[in-house]
């Protein structure tokens, strides 16, 4: 018997139920909903199934305790959260673009147990979500491990934007300047397109521009960790926007360097770190971030913006998230 499933739409949100799921006593399994999820785990037992759609009836068929969710895949359509307990825990806790407002209007008639990154998410569900759904902070269970690890100190910078399609971020207006910025230094980068600008348009044609120009440059690489969790803790400074990832980069307490050279005209990047444009990011940049750290008054404003976002960061976000996602399986 299943007692916990959790529904997989694509292969990279894997990483949340994953840490989760080292801490759920009893038998879980996932199911997958699009073909490239077909397969995502070696830690958690995949349900086979020969349509990906019927959602419905494969939890109808897998008879869980409780399903979860990272995503919002065709929740306006399945009927089984009438049945069985939903929890939703975010993938990707976004810092600015309207993602809890998505949440809440898409998911939020199924939503039984909404598991918040922090109080900036929590808030907003207490408000947006109907009143007899469950509001629980939980932190962020894939950032456990980067807690009090310690900084490589190898001059490895990782560059993460967010998606161009879905998210609205930095990368078409960014990517080359960073490669530009860090040509012919010492510094290592690692080069991390969000997973679906490396499949979808406008991004795809960017990436193979770019995976043409690292070819020629001895000091950067195409980064093909599935997940980021491995190139954050190998890295000394993020450079991003207002990606789920710079959340997830904050329990490391190493320096970000921000884009405010978004596509979405009606978002902003939130002032975390140091933010910048593509147009003016430039090796001394990293080095002053990389020899001194913060000024003072950015130290002040990305201290301030923690307390906001009110997030756990104590290693033990997994622990909190497969306490609440079992309690609804009793």
């Amino acid at each position: 018997m299943v007692r916990v499933l959790y529904v997989m739409e694509r292969r990279f949100m894997r990483k949340t139920f994953e840490a989760i799921d080292r801490h759920v006593d009893g038998d879980s399994a996932y199911v997958p909903v699009r073909p490239e999820a077909v397969g995502c785990s070696d830690s958690i037992p995949e349900i086979e199934v020969e349509e990906l759609s019927a959602i419905d009836r494969h939890v109808r068929r897998i008879d869980p305790d409780v399903v979860a969710y990272n995503h919002r895949f065709r929740i306006d359509e399945v009927e089984f959260h009438e049945e069985y307990p939903l929890v939703h825990v975010r993938h990707g806790a976004s810092v600015g673009r309207g993602e809890i407002d998505v949440t809440a209007a898409s998911a939020g008639h199924a939503i039984d147990v909404a598991l918040a990154p922090g109080d900036r998410w929590a808030n907003r569900y207490e408000t947006d979500l109907p009143a007899d759904a469950e509001v629980s902070v939980v932190g962020i269970p894939e950032a456990d491990d980067l807690v009090a690890a310690d900084p490589p100190r190898e001059k490895r910078v990782l560059y993460a934007p967010t998606n161009h399609n879905y998210g609205g971020g930095s990368y078409l207006n960014t990517a080359h300047d960073v490669l530009d910025a860090v040509e012919g230094t010492d510094y290592e980068l690692l080069f991390r397109p969000h997973p679906m600008d490396r499949k979808e348009e406008p991004g795809k044609s960017l990436t193979e521009e770019c995976r043409g120009r690292i070819a020629e440059m001895p000091n950067v690489a195409f980064d093909e960790n599935e997940t980021p969790k491995a190139s954050m803790l190998e890295s000394d400074v993020l450079i991003s926007d207002y990606s789920g990832i710079v959340s997830e980069w904050l329990h490391t307490e190493r320096p970000l360097v921000q884009f405010a050279d978004i596509a979405a005209e009606d978002n902003e990047v939130p002032e975390i770190g140091c933010v910048t444009t593509g147009a003016e990011f430039d090796a001394d940049l990293l080095d002053a971030l990389y020899e001194r750290g913060y000024s003072e008054t950015v130290a002040e404003r990305e201290a301030s913006f923690r307390e906001t976002l009110g997030i756990p960061m104590d290693g033990r976000a997994g622990e909190r998230a497969a306490a609440e996602v079992t309690a609804c399986a009793q």
